[in-house]
């Protein structure tokens, strides 16, 4: 039962048949439909997606589109399964912790072409088709690891929210960046002369011993966050099946 196209009872969108099995052709596809929404967001954030919008960019009626995609949440897990489905999956090694860091690399790639992924990411859009994919070829991954496959769950769950949070930091920086009316390094060197001035009181010893020949104080322009990144994830994996 739908009310102006929109289920009267709970409904997952993948579930709901693209067409009906009589009448025309629809005009239109999920798939299309999705590439609009991630194009929209791409171009403009996430806030610039709504359902006249994606309409409008396809051709149709607002109302319509309804028909297709009957909430905006069904739009968002739409575009969630759409750019999951830009993994390249290869066999796996046997060397679990490589795959898995091999796999956060490719997810960090996809969050940096999709910068609004990451608000995007819940429980609830991670059982899309191409999302099962990916937990499938992940389990796959760690079949050498001697581990509960809920623990592996955990574990893919727990790689991926470091990625998450990595990389919405990587956004945030990039961002202010942006606005900045000096340079980036100019900045850092600002911010780590305050700080330094403040270790060298000696209030905070253990954070000045912790700092010193460790990572700089303030994201650095020059800091290779690439290597970064695999050395957090790596740790990561590390705790795990020792």
């Amino acid at each position: 039962m739908t009310t102006g196209g929109r289920p009267a009872e709970p409904e997952v969108i993948w579930s709901r048949p693209q067409r009906a099995g009589r009448g025309p052709r629809p005009a239109h596809s999920r798939e299309s439909i999705a590439a609009e929404a991630v194009r929209v967001a791409d171009a403009e954030g996430i806030e610039a997606v709504s359902m006249r919008r994606v309409a409008a960019g396809i051709g149709a009626g607002t109302m319509s589109l309804y028909n297709y995609v009957p909430r905006k949440d069904d739009l968002y897990e739409l575009m969630v399964d759409a750019v999951s489905g830009e993994y390249a999956f290869t066999e796996p090694t046997g060397d679990w912790r490589a795959d898995l860091l091999a796999l956060a690399r490719q997810t960090r790639a996809v969050m940096h072409r999709h910068p609004w992924l990451p608000r995007l990411l819940s429980p609830v859009h991670g059982f899309s088709p191409n999302a099962l994919a990916y937990l499938e070829h992940s389990l796959d991954c760690l079949a050498p690891l001697d581990a509960p496959d809920g623990e592996k769950l955990e574990l893919i769950a727990a790689v991926n929210g470091m990625v998450s949070t990595y990389v919405a930091g990587e956004l945030a920086l990039a961002e202010r960046a942006r606005s900045l009316p000096w340079s980036e390094a100019a900045e850092a060197d600002a911010r780590a002369a305050w700080i330094g001035s403040r270790l060298a009181t000696g209030q905070y010893p253990r954070l000045a011993a912790a700092l010193t020949g460790g990572a700089p104080p303030v994201p650095d322009a020059g800091l290779d966050m690439a290597a970064v990144f695999d050395r957090s994830v790596s740790r990561l994996l590390g705790a795990w099946g020792t």
